[in-house]
């Protein structure tokens, strides 16, 4: 039996109780209502401070079946009651320890410092990928739906270092800061260049302005939504079919495809081969959008000689279930 189910009984035993000694005090003692509930209650209670007036014999069964039944069940719902919040205080503490131990454990995971409108869009996606990724927030209507959503979470001040090494940062491949403030986004920023010097952090910008001081404190990269958005609109009016092909294509699935990037690591068989020789197309039929070499230059449309070297990142685009196969190989 849950503990909800027992405690409404009981409640409901104790009402039945009260509701005994109240109509049994006032139709056989003749007894007001307010006299006939002091007395049951300093009867449950074993309290007896005073009786209101002398009892009948019939009154006194009655005291003595109040006396018997009440602290019965007095003590069953004072029981229960502390054994629903005792349990629910453990079970929110080892259900959070558990989370801890997870968190603890992840490596190369995304940390998501505010899940508002844009750090609930960037977990959602990060979900659809199958990508690790942990969320550090303090607003407790948001901390209610990250419970519902089953999403790992800290409910911390994502400004505090502690909470920053307790979500991973150490182990983490990157940090998002998406907070409303762009005060706090340029803290959590500095605290996270701080901890670690070599983190990817992506921060939001609601201001243009803010930007600077976003990259001056150690951010990677500044994304402002807005101006992004502002930009998009733009771009439906002046290029219409570009972006339905890009929304169609890469961001909707429709079509099966995805543009994916991927770096050639050391030991690939790919190192030290031209497009022809890496087989990429033939193999795949995936298309080769751009190569950025591993000194910083990009190369669109590369030509079919170009060679592949350590470290350099590939842009390509084709379908789904093939560049799945490709990134094991490169």
């Amino acid at each position: 039996m849950s503990s909800i189910r027992r405690l409404k009984i009981a409640f409901f035993l104790l009402t039945c109780t009260l509701l005994f000694g109240i109509m049994g005090y006032r139709f056989i003692e003749g007894m007001t209502l307010f006299e006939s509930l002091y007395m049951t209650v300093i009867t449950i209670s074993t309290v007896g401070f005073m009786e209101v007036r002398p009892l009948s014999a019939s009154g006194r069964i009655v005291t003595m079946v109040l006396i018997s039944t009440g602290i019965i069940i007095g003590a069953y719902t004072l029981g229960s009651l502390l054994r629903m919040l005792i349990e629910g205080e453990l079970r929110q503490t080892f259900s959070r320890r558990k989370v801890e131990r997870m968190i603890a454990s992840m490596k190369n995971h995304y940390i998501i410092c505010g899940y508002g409108r844009i750090g609930r869009l960037i977990c959602r996606e990060l979900h659809s990928q199958g990508i690790d990724y942990v969320v550090i927030e303090n607003d407790p209507e948001m901390l209610e739906e990250l419970e519902r959503e089953k999403i790992l979470y800290l409910s911390a001040d994502a400004t505090d270092d502690e909470s920053l090494i307790q979500a991973g940062i150490m182990n983490a491949s990157g940090l998002v800061t998406a907070v409303k403030s762009d005060s706090d986004n340029v803290y959590i920023t500095l605290t996270a260049r701080g901890i670690r010097q070599d983190i990817l952090i992506v921060a939001r910008s609601s201001d243009e302005r803010s930007e600077s001081k976003l990259l001056k404190a150690g951010a990677t990269r500044v994304v402002s939504p807005y101006l992004i958005g502002g930009k998009r609109m733009a771009q439906i009016l002046t290029r219409p079919t570009v972006v339905d092909f890009i929304d169609i294509a890469v961001m909707e699935g429709k079509l099966g495809l995805m543009m994916e990037e991927a770096r050639v690591k050391e030991g690939s068989p790919l190192v030290g081969k031209n497009l022809i020789e890496s087989n990429l197309r033939r193999d795949y039929g995936v298309i080769i959008v751009l190569i950025k070499k591993h000194n910083g230059t990009m190369i669109f449309n590369p030509l079919p000689v170009e060679v592949l070297e350590q470290d350099d990142v590939i842009v390509l685009l084709g379908e789904t279930e093939h560049m799945k196969r490709l990134r094991s190989v490169i």
